[in-house]
């Protein structure tokens, strides 16, 4: 089997949000050497909990091990002359430079991107902040949920009852969407590097990541005009949509698309609703024709809430993924542990972190037939690879130790 997709490519990662250090994360579970460069009292992101065993220490923060393992710590102090060396240093022989400095925290650092490009013409420079490199915003601070408020995404998010507002969905979203752009650009950056031997600056803004994520509502705003509304569970859209959202015997939820329009999905929809006997009219001939169906929708939608009703979520869900039809259980984050689908894929891996033990940690994100798979490894201890990484020049100035 072949090595690592991204074997061989060292990238330096100077990120002081989730934005950057997704990217340098997505880039790590493919190979590529990551060397994440902090400032002596470690990433503001080393303090962001939940922490391990409820100890709160550079080194103990959950949210960073996810997003920082299979890493190398390097502590240096940019804005003095010894962390500029070491950056120097690092970058020699470096693929890739990840940073999420704003324009005014470059400036004070010392960092020009464009001159670091000239002088070093193969490396590719990938700048992921809040909101590009240049315009009125550029220093803006932001976060995950000024993202998607800004963005545009936040306003199709929430329920029914326009009286609540816009509900912010989990999962660092905007964060996650900037770091996937990002790591488009720098394959793409790559492969015009193999043609022309040279690398080149990369501009990525959390900002329109997310203005070009805000799935329906931009393609109903830019042709037909319309304002798509947010709907519990369900896409946004122009006008209401009935609920996809139906309650199982054991309290659990299971979504299924309801679709009336087509005669396969509701010939087996009747099919298994008369098999348990929940069919009731739904067999008359009558319900055959589409127009029938969306005058008497009520009565279907009562007999389907009345038919999951009776059913345990699980049950309801594989005898309608057996039937054909799109439904699926809404799962809690830690219900996914037991799931066995994930379980029969090894999705989870157990990492070993001293004094604690063993971690669950999701698996890989790619599973390549040609490559091989890279094992996760724990985050790195703040600084645990400044000598190991720099050598002798690790000790030479006082402000590359950490």
């Amino acid at each position: 089997m072949a090595p690592h997709a991204l074997a061989g490519l060292k990238v330096v990662e100077i990120a002081n949000d989730v934005g950057g250090e997704f990217t340098g994360l997505l880039l790590a579970q493919q190979g590529a050497e990551v060397v994440k460069l902090e400032p002596p009292e470690g990433s503001p992101t080393r303090r962001v909990g939940p922490f391990a065993k409820g100890r709160e220490a550079p080194d103990t923060s959950l949210n960073f091990w996810f997003y920082n393992s299979n890493k190398k710590s390097v502590a240096a102090d940019l804005t003095a002359p010894g962390g500029r060396a070491a950056l120097t240093r690092l970058l020699a022989d470096a693929d890739i430079l990840v940073t999420t400095l704003q324009p005014a925290a470059l400036t004070a650092a010392g960092l020009d991107l464009a001159a670091l490009c000239e002088a070093h013409p193969k490396l590719i420079v990938l700048s992921v902040t809040p909101f590009g490199l240049t315009g009125p915003w550029a220093d803006y601070k932001s976060s995950d949920l000024v993202a998607l408020a800004a963005g545009g995404p936040l306003n199709s998010c929430g329920y029914d009852d326009h009286s609540i507002p816009p509900i912010r969905p989990g999962g660092n979203q905007a964060y996650h969407s900037a770091a996937s752009f990002a790591q488009i650009g720098v394959m793409l950056a790559l492969l015009e590097r193999q043609k022309t031997g040279r690398g080149q600056l990369l501009d990525v803004s959390m900002h329109e990541a997310c203005a070009v994520n805000v799935e329906l509502a931009n393609p109903y705003w830019f042709y037909p005009r319309v304002h798509v509304h947010r709907q519990t569970c369900r896409h946004a859209q122009p006008s209401p949509t009935q609920s996809a959202l139906f309650r199982c015997a054991d309290g659990r939820y299971v979504y299924f698309a309801l679709i009336l329009s087509e005669p396969k999905a509701w010939k087996a929809l009747v099919d298994w609703m008369d098999a348990k006997g929940m069919a009731v009219q739904l067999t008359d001939p009558a319900f055959s024709d589409v127009a029938y169906r969306q005058q008497h929708f009520h009565e279907v939608q009562e007999l389907v809430e009345c038919f999951f009703l009776i059913q345990d979520s699980h049950e309801a869900y594989h005898d309608g993924q057996a039937a054909g039809l799109p439904i699926g259980v809404l799962n809690a984050p830690e219900d996914l542990f037991d799931d066995e689908h994930l379980q029969a894929r090894g999705f989870f891996v157990d990492v070993e972190h001293e004094g604690v033990g063993k971690v669950a940690y999701p698996g890989p994100i790619y599973r390549f037939s040609s490559f091989g798979e890279v094992a996760r490894t724990a985050a790195p201890k703040l600084g645990e690879h400044t000598e190991r990484v720099l050598g002798d020049a690790a000790r030479i100035p006082e402000e590359v130790a950490p």
